[in-house]
């Protein structure tokens, strides 16, 4: 009895236990139970290598895609073509090379286990259409690498301010795609209107955030490769890993060139009349009286009109020979003076003395008692030895 007593605490206890636990979970039912793969050690991202055996059967239906090329590109896949079957026929895809048409078919065969490989073999032929090296466009059957392309041919209007944009991601002498690619991890190809882009998930969505922000003028690609070299700088610290980074990068505010103004022309006043028909070259002769003359009149006046012309240019060079030997204008010294502009310097200069001294005067008349005539009889004779020491 105690031991039977016992067992039903137990199990009580249990469901009190059972009962706690499900008081958080909002949804109960028969699908409410711990699954095999809600474990903390699965890392879910991992992506395992295709094993044969878990599809042992093969393919149900045939699967194909198709795509066109340029005719540029035939010479180029007619050479490398034997290496792309080769590496298709390892994992059981089928690929056919059309010349007439001009396109490239990839079918899955019995031998096919993979599911997805077909998908990967359609990216395949997409890239060798896309100008992509054969070598590099077989790393996309891969399970780790994954393609991105992305069409840029319709986001600007103006075919000039595309083809700036789009030199500007690839920058001089490729150094801007050559950063891109070692920061993203990715390999990046810009041709034509489509940038074809191999990489993880991670890094081709900030190549393809990149690409679009560069042509849609939003931000540069160097502000990009700033933000993207800080940000591999941060990761390198294990402190600021479960933290927000927004803080340490930049901001780049966009800044508006002032653009040439271009000059309006000035609107005529509208006239429904259409302007006057410019006389010919016959009509002026008319006018000029020159239509009537005989050959031998019309050879002696444009002779005549020779031979003024070259009367005029003669004299005009002959000008412009004597121009070397005309002397300059000589400059004249501060110091040398001529001796009648020394007197008529002196007369001035005495004048305005004597107009100054009989202002002084006026106003000292009532204080002082002097008599101007003889002051002003003083001045005069001092004066006259001055210039009589200066003339000696």
């Amino acid at each position: 009895m105690a031991e039977e007593k016992e067992e039903r605490m137990a199990m009580e206890e249990e469901k009190e236990e059972r009962k706690a636990e499900a008081k958080p979970r909002k949804h109960k039912g028969k699908h409410d139970k711990p699954k095999p793969w809600d474990d903390e050690s699965i890392d879910h991202w991992k992506i395992d290598k295709f094993d044969p055996s878990w599809n042992e059967t093969g393919m149900l239906e045939v699967s194909s895609f198709s795509t066109l090329f340029p005719q540029y590109r035939e010479k180029y896949l007619q050479e490398c073509w034997p290496i792309v079957k080769g590496a298709l026929k390892e994992f059981g895809v089928a690929c056919e090379l059309n010349l007439v048409e001009g396109c490239m078919t990839v079918s899955t065969t019995r031998k096919t286990r993979d599911p997805y490989i077909i998908i990967k073999a359609r990216d395949l032929i997409k890239l060798l259409s896309r100008s992509v090296p054969a070598p590099q466009a077989i790393k996309i059957l891969n399970d780790e690498m994954q393609c991105d392309i992305i069409k840029i041919g319709n986001l600007v209007r103006n075919k000039e301010r595309f083809v700036k944009r789009r030199q500007h991601l690839v920058g001089p002498n490729s150094s801007t795609l050559k950063a891109l690619e070692i920061l993203t991890g990715c390999y990046i190809l810009v041709q034509g209107n489509t940038v074809a882009a191999m990489g993880s998930f991670k890094g081709l969505k900030q190549v393809r955030r990149i690409v679009e922000d560069c042509i849609l003028n939003k931000m540069h690609p160097l502000y990009h490769i700033k933000i993207l070299m800080l940000k591999c700088e941060l990761a390198k610290d294990p402190a600021l890993a479960n933290e927000n980074w927004d803080r340490f990068l930049p901001t780049f505010k966009k800044k508006n060139v002032k653009q040439k103004k271009v000059k309006s022309k000035e609107k005529k006043p509208y006239t429904p009349f259409p302007p006057p028909q410019q006389s010919s070259k016959i009509d002026l002769q008319l006018e000029s009286g020159e239509y009537f003359l005989t050959d031998k009149k019309k050879l002696a006046r444009k002779w005549q009109e020779k031979q003024e012309k070259q009367a005029e240019k003669t004299a005009e060079n002959k000008r412009r020979r004597e121009e070397a030997f005309i002397p300059p204008e000589e400059v004249k010294k501060h110091g040398s003076h001529s001796p009648n502009a020394d007197r008529h310097d002196d007369v001035s200069a005495i004048a305005l003395s004597l107009k100054k001294k009989v202002k002084e005067f006026g106003k000292k008349k009532h204080a002082e008692k002097i008599d101007p005539q003889a002051y002003i009889a003083a001045v005069g004779k001092l004066s006259a030895k001055k210039k009589s020491e200066h003339r000696d």
